[in-house]
């Protein structure tokens, strides 16, 4: 059996710490094994993990054990896994908590790289919490909360009382740019039940692709989304709005951005992030040579600045559904269910990263069609 791994990341003082106190004390009968990233200024109080003692791991008294890495990620978690394989440990899954800026990339590819993690532990999510409070100037100034928000496989907005709705509609619709895959949640300072947290296969390739509603739906809002930011469209505002509001009504006319019709566009309201997002779908079938080789080149050159991209493919030779996904430069695909009978078989990508070259993607892709 392999053990479910999650790797917990988010800005400072979004309530991680809560949500991992929260997670281990609960009764909820899990043994948790929660590795700390200590490579950073703030870590979990001394009351859950004692960390002046030489002890690398803490046992808690519900079962959950605590360790701090003081070496590399891989060695914790080999030393973890044969802990438990001689029955010295016992834990059912692991929580690995990145510090405040961490990128959670290189963390997410120890599991795939390294073939003995792989032999004891499967991926299952990457989840990043933000602070509604401090949000936009963090995303504005860091481009480390922006990989995370990329990274994401699910969203969980904390400290959202303390702003306006239209504050936290607007931060919803900056982050659905950035990341359209994962659902947003939000919580209570850190307040979230465990179903919410483990066992969301986000990285699953042969899982049902239900986690990724929105992904998946035909209302592709954040695919216009993102081209309604394009600056040669700025100016189309004042005169051109009937056809806005047709191509991109759910975007364009939010109430947030309604104001800035008016007064120019001298501080038009929308980021643009250089974390972004944009969906290819496709009708026609892939030839499964070339897209490989497309791909293979395009990771090459841009896998650093590919945060998270996946699929569902429809592909010349199979009646199953293509199933692909990757981390920067580690790409994997699988072959998922048959496609239904009638149904329609498009296929759908997502890409998430940093200044990706959309137009130099769609040409390939298209070019990957038979």
């Amino acid at each position: 059996m392999l053990i479910p791994a999650t790797i917990l990341t988010g800005f400072l003082g979004s309530g991680k710490t809560t949500l991992l106190k929260r997670v281990l004390t609960e009764a909820h009968g899990q043994k948790i094994a929660v590795i700390e990233n200590e490579f950073g200024e703030e870590n979990i109080d001394n009351d859950i993990l004692v960390s002046d003692t030489n002890e690398q791991i803490i046992q808690m008294n519900n079962g959950c054990v605590c360790c701090s890495i003081r070496e590399d990620l891989r060695t914790t978690l080999q030393l973890l896994a044969a802990k438990k394989r001689k029955g010295l440990l016992d834990f059912e899954r692991v929580v690995i908590e990145t510090t405040g800026l961490a990128d959670p990339g290189p963390v997410a590819q120890t599991f795939f790289m390294d073939d003995e993690i792989a032999e004891s532990f499967l991926l299952d999510s990457i989840l990043t919490l933000v602070d509604a409070k401090h949000a936009a100037q963090q995303l504005n100034d860091r481009q480390e909360a922006r990989r995370q928000v990329g990274f994401a496989d699910q969203i969980f907005i904390s400290k959202a009382d303390l702003v306006s709705p239209a504050e936290l509609d607007a931060l919803q619709h900056r982050l659905k740019h950035m990341n359209p895959r994962a659902p947003q949640k939000v919580v209570h300072f850190g307040d979230v039940s465990l179903s919410e947290v483990f066992d969301l296969r986000g990285f699953n390739l042969n899982a049902k692709l239900d986690i990724d509603p929105d992904f998946l739906s035909d209302d592709d809002h954040h695919h216009h989304g993102e081209h309604c930011d394009h600056p040669s469209h700025q100016h189309d505002h004042a005169h051109d709005h009937a056809h806005h509001d047709h191509a991109h009504g759910e975007h364009c006319n939010h109430p947030s951005h309604a104001h800035d019709h008016a007064h120019g566009h001298g501080h038009h309201h929308h980021h643009d992030d250089d974390v972004k997002s944009f969906v290819f779908k496709s009708a026609r079938q892939f030839d499964p040579a070339k897209l490989e080789d497309f791909l293979g080149a395009i990771v090459n050159i841009y896998g650093p600045k590919m945060l998270r991209y996946k699929g569902v493919l429809n592909m010349k030779g199979t009646d199953k559904k293509v199933i692909f996904q990757g981390v920067h430069q580690l790409m994997g695909s699988d072959l998922g269910p048959d496609w239904a009978p009638g149904e329609e078989r498009v296929s759908k990508m997502v890409f998430i990263g940093i200044d990706l070259p959309k137009d130099i993607l769609v040409q390939g892709l298209e070019q990957s069609l038979i």
